[in-house]
């Protein structure tokens, strides 16, 4: 690797979101594998400390976006190309999603290599108008076809775009999410005050973590919950980027067994993925959930909406649920925790970030080697 930029996310360390937790888990490693290289990543100024400059050998670059549901990720990401080019002097760029993919001939214009990280068919999220979602398709169909070099983290999404782009499909790669070594090597007894900062007891409560989003499908869980009778309260981990109406209606839905923690780092994370009986992950739409990545990798007990990128993990039929259906949860949230018991060790071996980033290094290597000739 030479000097390579990094644009399409809100930033790192400890900032929420998928994309977010696979940049901080990857990057820092891609740093130690290729010593030589600089990689400098664009954040968005609103969601991180804006006096960072560098984290683990990475440089953070703190540059101005506007808050807005529509228009943050693009705006920000045009202005993160030019600034990398121009400002930072990148021979490459790396973005992440099929949004951020609009700004893939803009990187090529301005004589950048472009490789892209393909995290799930945007498009399908609830969150999103019709004529956004057909702005996301177009989006994918431009970064697909022009970035130098895809990664995909759903083999099943691989599948389906080396398909629909015959001409492309040998510089589309299928590179999973891993599962953090923060949560794969850590204690799986829970930090007591942790939990009793939230009114929790080892065991006694069903776990869910995401962004207060409709994809995630919390009102789905809240409700089945409801339904089964389960004396266990229900924490959910995660909070809303934006205020909206859907955040807002969970928000109102805590009570003495709902409990909304918000947004939780690392540490705490691990506690309550540690003492929780039950994970369950209700979405509807996802790439490659490091959610369920990193409670499989505690050996926390895991079920799981039965959509592809989650059957994708491996886990049996009996650990799924028809997406959507309250009354099909609710009777699994009535069985025992151990009903779903998991094989951690097997899901730490297969998604392990150290692998994954030697071959994320192996794809820049080929990248930036062409942009040094």
């Amino acid at each position: 690797m030479t000097r390579i930029g990094v644009a399409g996310l809100r930033g790192i360390p400890g900032v929420m979101g998928g994309i977010e937790a696979h940049a901080e888990e990857l990057y820092p490693r891609l740093k130690a594998l290729r010593p030589d290289g600089d990689i400098a990543v664009a954040m968005r100024a609103p969601y991180v400390d804006r006096d960072a400059r560098e984290w683990r050998g990475v440089s953070l670059l703190p540059l101005w976006a506007v808050r807005n549901k529509y228009l943050e990720t693009i705006a920000h990401t045009l202005w993160a190309v030019a600034y990398l080019r121009f400002a930072r002097r990148c021979s490459a760029v790396h973005l992440h999603a099929i949004g951020p993919g609009l700004a893939v001939p803009l990187a090529r214009a301005l004589g950048l290599r472009v490789l892209l990280t393909h995290h799930g068919r945007d498009y399908d999220r609830a969150k999103w108008s019709r004529p956004a979602k057909a702005l996301l398709r177009f989006a994918e169909w431009v970064a697909v076809r022009h970035a130098h070099e895809v990664i995909v983290v759903s083999e099943d999404v691989t599948t389906a775009l080396r398909r629909r782009f015959p001409g492309s499909a040998g510089r589309i790669h299928f590179v999973p999410n891993g599962a953090s070594l923060t949560f794969a090597r850590a204690s799986r007894d829970p930090d007591p005050a942790v939990l009793a900062g939230l009114g929790l007891e080892p065991g006694g409560y069903v776990l869910g973590v995401g962004r207060l989003v409709p994809e995630k499908g919390f009102d789905d869980l809240i409700d089945a919950h409801r339904a089964s009778g389960d004396g266990r309260k229900l924490v959910i981990a995660g909070r809303a980027d934006h205020a909206d109406a859907y955040a807002g209606r969970l928000l109102e839905r805590a009570g003495p067994q709902v409990v909304f923690a918000g947004f939780q780092p690392h540490e705490a994370l691990r506690s309550l993925y540690a003492g929780a009986s039950l994970f369950v992950l209700p979405s509807h739409h996802e790439g490659l959930p490091i959610a369920a990545l990193e409670a499989l990798a505690m050996d926390t007990p895991t079920l799981l909406s039965d959509i592809a990128a989650n059957r994708e993990i491996g886990l049996p039929a009996s650990h799924h649920f028809p997406v959507g259906s309250v009354d099909a949860l609710a009777a699994k949230l009535r069985l025992p925790p151990e009903t779903f018991a998991v094989d951690g060790a097997a899901v730490r071996e297969r998604y392990d970030w150290d692998k994954i980033a030697a071959e994320t290094a192996a794809i820049m290597d080929r990248l930036c080697g062409a942009a040094a000739r």
